[in-house]
Order: C-alpha cells, then structure tokens, then sequence
C-alpha cells in the first residue's frame, strides 16, 4: 500500500500477468496515477465513486470517466500507460492483464466477445459503459475487504473473475446503442441524482411520486430509466445498496446489528435481520462472527 496524502494507491498481483490497482482519493486535491502498460496488456478501469480523467498522448487527448462508469482500453499496436488525474472524493479500481491471460479466459468463446474475434483482435478498441448493481457490489468488495493475509489473494482472484464474467455478460438492457434513453444526456443526470438521492436517504427514502417530482422526470421514465441506467429497479438497487452497507458498517465491530438496522432505515432487528439473510444468507450475528 502506498499512501498518497489523504489517499492511496495499492497494487495487487493476482498471477503473472494480472493485477489489480486500488486508487483511493479522499482529499481535496487532485492525485496524480502514473504506471507503464505496454501494448501486449488490457485495461479494465472501473470508477466507483467520484470521477477520473485518462489523459493520452502526451497530455493531447483525455477522457473523462464518471461514477458508476467503466473504460475498457486495448491496443495491440501502442502502449498504453495509465496516466491518470483522480479527482477529489473519489475511487477507482483497475484491473490490468496481459492480453495472452485474457484470451486465455475465453479462448473456447472468442467469437461471443466481439473485439476478440478473428478481424479485431490486432486492432485498438474502448469501450464506456455504465456500471451494474451487481458488479458495483463485487467492486465494493474488492475496495473494503477484511480478509486474512493468507487467503486474500485467492479472495481477489475468485472476485476479479465474477468481475470478467458479469462485465461479459450478454443483456440486452445494457447495450448503450439499443437504448434510446441514454441518448439522452439531461435524463441520465436526472437518473444519476435519484440514486444519489435514495442513497443519502436511505434511512428514510422518499416515495417514487416524490422522486420523480424532485429530480423532474415523469414517473414512468423514472422507472424506465432507472431500470435501464443501473439494471433494477429503484427499490430493488437501494435493498442492494442497503445490505451492501450494513454489511460493510458490521465489519468494523463497532455498531450492534439493532444500530445497523437503524442506520439503513429498518425500526426493528427482526425486519433488518430477515432482510440481511434475504440477501447474503446468513444472520447479521454470524457474519459478524465469521469475521473474526
């Protein structure tokens, strides 16, 4: 782990030819990320909060990456080293693999990845996509594990491959140029705030008339939208949400599971403790326990 002022950048190798960075910027400037990445690497960026700006060409070109955004980059005929501008509030995770390691993951199903196929594979490609719930969450947990020494690397590996697969997964929902809605950058904003919204206010979140009204959509494109941008529905990305939370507030052993119930808006244990096993199958109690 290598501390950057009220940051921190830490480098994790999985296996030769496949590591993870985790950037971390909680200050108030800008942290500046440097690492070479020659041409026979693919990289995979993930912002989970906040925003990043990937500057290319010697300060020439750059390209923003926002919250809940990923960048995809590859090049078989440059090298691409990351330089990187975090801004203020934010955190990335990046996963970088050597392009052999990478077809080697797929080499049975190179056609089902389409810059794999035969007539891509010696050309550049990138790609900007919107961040699922579902891999959102893995990416949490890969930023705020708790693990013994011995058994986190093996923790890592197991969470980047749910990562490949679920980044890979075939949905319809999720293909930018089949979605008219997201052509539409105001309404995207006015998704993006709702989240933030239901989330600052998860305790107690306001009804979906009363969301639609504060963000200024109808309520049919509030659902519709939010569906679309993050993969559920509002509701059902906030219960995520909240178990994600509590989950993480338990591992701190500082709050008993009645107080973490309040926190994420639950008036009572039994509400919160059915809802917690709903999601990770197990107590409050015992995932505490389990941890050590």
């Amino acid at each position: 782990m290598k501390n950057v002022a009220h940051g921190s950048q830490e480098e994790l190798v999985i296996e030769a030819g496949f590591t993870v960075l985790k950037l971390q910027n909680d200050g108030l400037g800008i942290q500046r990320v440097f690492r070479d990445v020659d041409r026979s690497y693919i990289q995979f960026h993930f912002c989970l909060k906040g925003s990043a700006k990937f500057i290319f060409n010697e300060g020439r070109y750059a390209l923003e990456v926002g919250e809940d955004q990923s960048l995809l980059l590859y090049n078989i005929q440059l090298d691409l080293p990351i330089n990187l501008e975090l801004n203020p509030n934010s955190w990335m995770i990046s996963v970088i693999m050597s392009i052999r390691r990478f077809h080697s993951l797929f080499s049975k199903e190179a056609d089902y990845i389409h810059f794999l196929s035969a007539e891509n594979k010696d050309k550049k490609y990138y790609s900007q996509e919107a961040v699922s719930p579902a891999i959102a969450v893995i990416l949490s947990q890969i930023m705020t594990y708790n693990l013994h020494p011995t058994i986190k690397t093996l923790y890592l590996r197991a969470k980047v491959y749910e990562l490949m697969a679920l980044y890979f997964n075939r949905n319809e929902e999720f293909d930018m140029d089949q979605c008219p809605f997201l052509a539409d950058e105001d309404n995207v904003k006015r998704i993006r705030k709702a989240k933030e919204i239901i989330i600052s206010r998860m305790a107690e979140p306001p009804t979906l008339n009363e969301l639609s009204e504060e963000i200024g959509l109808s309520l049919k494109k509030l659902k519709e939208g939010f569906k679309q941008v993050y993969g559920d529905s509002v509701y059902g990305f906030l219960f995520d949400y909240k178990m994600e939370y509590a989950r993480k507030i338990l591992e701190t052993n500082q709050y008993n599971v009645n107080e973490v119930g309040l926190k994420v808006g639950y008036s009572t244990a039994s509400h919160f403790i059915a809802a917690f096993k709903k999601k990770f199958g197990t107590t409050p109690k015992k995932y505490s326990m389990s941890l050590g």
